[in-house]
This record gives C-alpha cells, sequence and structure tokens, in this order.
C-alpha cells in the first residue's frame, strides 16, 4: 500500500496539533490546580479569557457594598419618617375624636338624666298597672266561682237586724218563762232602744184581733221604774197613749199589733200582769 506524500504530511501536521492540544489541556489543568486558591476570578465579556487580578474588582465590590448600605440606610430613614408622620396624624385624629366624644358627653348627659327619669315614671306606671291586672284577675275568678254566699249571722228561724238576732215565738208563756225560754238558746228578752229596732220587729208581728208578745221589761221591783232584763233602766219608750197605767198590778211589757191599720209601731207599747201567757220575742248576738 503507497502513501502519498501529501497525505503523510496532513497526517503529521494533524499529530501535531493533536499533541498540542494535549499539552496546552495538560498546561490549563496544571494552571487551574495552581489557580485553586480563593481568588477573584472575572470573566472578560470582550475575550472571553480568565485573569486573576483581585486588587481593582475588591475596591469596587466594597464601594457597590457601601453605596448599598448608604441607599439602605435613607430608605429606612424615609420609611421611619413616614411612619412618624402617620403616626402624628392618628394621635392628632385620636385627639379629636375624644374631644368629640368629650362634647358628645357633655351634651348627652341632659339627655341621659330625663331619659332615667322616664324610665322610673314608666317603671311606676307599670307597677300599678300589674297591680290593677291582678285585681281584676282575682276579680274574674269571683264571678266565675259565682255569687258569694252570704255569711250566715243567725240561726234558723231568728232574723238579723244590726248585729243581733231575733226571734218570734208562736206560743204562749209566762214573761218569766219566756226569759228563761231565751236565756236557754244564748240570748234575753227583747231589749229596744231605738224606733229604727221597734219598728224592725213590728213588722215581723203579724197581725191580728190583739196579738201581744212580751219583751224584756218590768216594773216589779218598783212601780213606775222600769228596767231592761240587763238591769239598765229604762229612758223614753215606744208606749201607747195612756200606758202603762198598771190597770191590775201590771208589772211587765208587752207590744200590741192589731188589725187597726192606724196603728204604729212607735205607739205599740201596753204593761199587763206578768203571769199571763203570751208569745215574746228573743234577743241575742249575731254570730
Amino acid at each position: 500500500m503507497s502513501t502519498e506524500p501529501g497525505s503523510l504530511a496532513s497526517e503529521g501536521m494533524y499529530t501535531k496539533l493533536i499533541d498540542r492540544s494535549v499539552d496546552e489541556g495538560n498546561t490549563d489543568s496544571a494552571q487551574s490546580s495552581r489557580d485553586a486558591q480563593p481568588t477573584l476570578m472575572v470573566c472578560s465579556l470582550t475575550s472571553g479569557r480568565q485573569w486573576n487580578h483581585p486588587g481593582p474588582y475588591r475596591v469596587a465590590t466594597a464601594c457597590l457594598t457601601a453605596f448599598c448600605l448608604l441607599l439602605l440606610m435613607v430608605l429606612v430613614a424615609i420609611s421611619v419618617r413616614q411612619n412618624s408622620s402617620r403616626a402624628g396624624g392618628k394621635g392628632q385624629d385620636i385627639v379629636s375624636q375624644n374631644s368629640s366624644s368629650f362634647s358628645m358627653m357633655q351634651k348627652g348627659c341632659p339627655n341621659v338624666t330625663a331619659l332615667t327619669e322616664e324610665q322610673k315614671t314608666t317603671k311606676k306606671e307599670n307597677n300599678e298597672l300589674m297591680q290593677e291586672i291582678e285585681q281584676l284577675k282575682a276579680k274574674i275568678k269571683q264571678l266565675e266561682a259565682g255569687p258569694t254566699p252570704k255569711p250566715v249571722r243567725c240561726s234558723e228561724d231568728w232574723h238579723y237586724f244590726n248585729e243581733s238576732c231575733y226571734f218570734i215565738s208562736t206560743f204562749g208563756r209566762s214573761w218569766r218563762e219566756s226569759q228563761g225560754y231565751c236565756k236557754s238558746n244564748g240570748g234575753h228578752l227583747a231589749i229596744i232602744h231605738t224606733a229604727e229596732e221597734q219598728t224592725f220587729l213590728w213588722n215581723l208581728l203579724p197581725r191580728g184581733h190583739w196579738n201581744s208578745y212580751w219583751f224584756g221589761i218590768s216594773d216589779e221591783k218598783l212601780e213606775g221604774d222600769w228596767y231592761w232584763v240587763d238591769g239598765t233602766k229604762l229612758v223614753g219608750g215606744f208606749w201607747e197613749y195612756g200606758e202603762p197605767n198598771n190597770h191590775i198590778d201590771e208589772d211587765c211589757g208587752y207590744i200590741v199589733k192589731t188589725e187597726v191599720l192606724t196603728r204604729v209601731a212607735i205607739r205599740s207599747w201596753y204593761d199587763a200582769p206578768c203571769h199571763m201567757s203570751l208569745p215574746w220575742i228573743c234577743e241575742k248576738a249575731s254570730r
């Protein structure tokens, strides 16, 4: 196989180039190893080559750092000033608000007093209304329960008048026996002091030819001195004209009611013998 001189020359040149590249690569590796120490490496924008010149760039870096610090301080100072201004404005706003609130409180004090008084009045009126409501409720309950029965003041067959009960008998006894009957029932023969009481009893008596009823008066001790059964002396009385007359030893008093309509209650007393048998009128205190 023959070899052309041109090709040999070319191969020789190629071989040299490779060897040179290898040598340069080894040289660069060695140089990189030597430059592994902390140095400032700066890349050139124009040539793309590297070199080792740390001095000027350290100064530039220090200046840049100082400039950045200065700029940062300026920014901090501006921020602090703005915050102070804002705080001052807020303080003025707070003071203004406090002043306004104080003024409103001063203006509102009379209103608060008036409202307090009105509240007290309303509360009092409400309490009064509640009391009226309770009273109305009680009345409603009473109406729903029906009419309240009247209290029983006198026993059966006795008639009530002015805190006393009266009994009208339907058969006759002597004056003393009549008084005994009344005592056995807790009373006595009727004692009559007023025209109203006399009229009340008169109206209870039935009309007849000569209906007569014993009541509690006599002059047995001394003729002409009339005393009630309780020992008190008679003052006045409701005697018929010409009575008492002591016609035949008449020492006890009785009431007469006849069919004669012209007779009146306040002119109906007579005297008669105490042994006569007549109906009677008892009286006792009501319950």
